[in-house]
């Protein structure tokens, strides 16, 4: 990413003057180095953030809610921010 390596993780997408490289290794493949890497792809506009989650969406299966606080699999705790904190 451009713009150092911390505000190119952090920065959302939209964010002005960024780019990254992305490039896909198939099943099997064999590494590549760094140079070789750089030679074969080329910079994208934007955020990396969008291309990772369409990557991602792409690995799981159907989205679904998540359960509930205080159902059978999840019971409900103290209310925050919880008996531990006075403890001594």
């Amino acid at each position: 990413t451009s713009g150092g390596h911390n505000a190119g993780v952090v920065s959302p997408p939209g964010h002005p003057h960024r780019h990254f490289r992305i490039a896909r290794r198939p099943v099997g493949g064999l590494y590549i180095g760094p140079d070789d890497w750089m030679e074969r792809t080329a910079p994208r506009d934007g955020s990396w953030w969008p291309a990772w989650a369409e990557w991602l969406a792409g690995q799981g299966g159907e989205m679904v809610a998540p359960p509930s606080m205080g159902s059978k699999r999840f019971p409900a705790r103290d209310q925050a921010p919880g008996r531990y904190v006075l403890e001594h």
